[in-house]
């Protein structure tokens, strides 16, 4: 008897006109009732599926006829008391599907869910960044080495023995090229190692010399230099697809670096970038805004290295 006045209650509750209902949740806490909590969950759903209504209905009425018999504040008035209870409903019929997470994530009985308690870093920025670290050199390994394969003219191959000599190399040549364009040179750099992942995979001619291409800088028309068609992986609305292309050859890395100045400089595109280039978050998302990349989390990318801990503790 008491189980079923406790699901009264509940069910009492799931009326959102019912001025009672709070009442009736406190009580049901107070016998220390389980069921409290599946039945807060459904109306913290309920308020969030009311909401939703309450925005639609102001995109409605902003097309409504003003003068229109359905349009007035009392059918308003009545219309938001339906949509108020229309919600309770849906929560407490399935609904979205927000309940029941609420439920395992606060109640933490289901063995097989693991709680954000237990998962959530706790603010262990180290651990965030080498996740991501993680996840951006897996990501680069893997397209990397599906862009290198079926190549013939040219091919992709480490330029590097280690991440560390990737920075120490490239440092001094990213220090003078961005006091030139006024940007961050750890952004020059991370951009460097998601384009190459970490000099693992820079293109190489068909005689095995490394073109020094460390930015993935295409030969266009405009380009009267040396160049090596190879493999590579591009985005087309989000779907990658692979695709030969010509890049930019140079005979050292600090040629390759004046270039890559010269590149962006020289191109109205990428005006934005390089004057917000103190700010690499900023510097990073206006390249990929401009185009410089297909990939639509290349600027994601750029600031996963950023933040790194190789690359913090080599460029503090």
């Amino acid at each position: 008897m008491e189980a079923l006045s406790t699901k009264s209650q509940m069910e009492m509750a799931r009326n959102v006109h019912d001025l009672g209902s709070i009442n009736s949740m406190r009580e049901a806490i107070a016998s220390g009732d389980e069921k409290v909590l599946e039945e807060a969950a459904h109306q913290f759903e309920a308020i969030f599926v009311q909401m939703m209504l309450k925005s639609m209905r102001k995109a409605q009425d902003a097309l409504a006829d003003e003068n229109s018999p359905f349009n007035s504040q009392q059918v308003k008035f009545y219309r938001d008391m339906h949509d108020q209870q229309l919600a309770t409903d849906l929560s407490s019929g399935g609904g979205l599907g927000l309940a029941d997470l609420i439920i395992k994530q606060l109640g933490q009985k289901d063995e097989n869910y693991v709680p954000g308690s237990v998962i959530r870093s706790d603010g262990n920025l180290a651990s965030l960044n080498r996740a991501r670290e993680h996840a951006v050199a897996q990501a680069t390994d893997n397209v990397m080495a599906s862009a290198s394969k079926g190549t013939t003219s040219a091919y992709k191959a480490a330029m590097f023995d280690t991440p560390e000599q990737f920075i120490e190399t490239l440092r001094p040549h990213a220090e003078k090229a961005a006091a030139t364009l006024g940007v961050d040179p750890k952004a020059i750099i991370s951009q460097a190692a998601v384009e190459t992942g970490w000099g693992k995979y820079v293109i190489h001619d068909g005689n095995g010399n490394a073109t020094n291409n460390l930015f993935g800088i295409k030969a266009n028309h405009h380009w009267q230099g040396k160049q090596a068609v190879v493999d590579t992986i591009e985005f087309d609305a989000g779907v990658p697809s692979r695709q030969k292309a010509a890049f930019r050859a140079y005979d050292s890395i600090g040629e390759a670096l004046d270039d890559y100045v010269k590149f962006l400089s020289s191109q109205p595109r990428y005006q934005n970038a390089v004057t917000s280039g103190e700010d690499a978050a900023r510097y990073a998302e206006s390249l990929q805004q401009a185009g410089y990349a297909t990939d639509p989390a290349y600027a994601e990318k750029i600031m996963a290295v950023y933040h790194s801990d190789r690359m913090q503790g080599m460029m503090p």
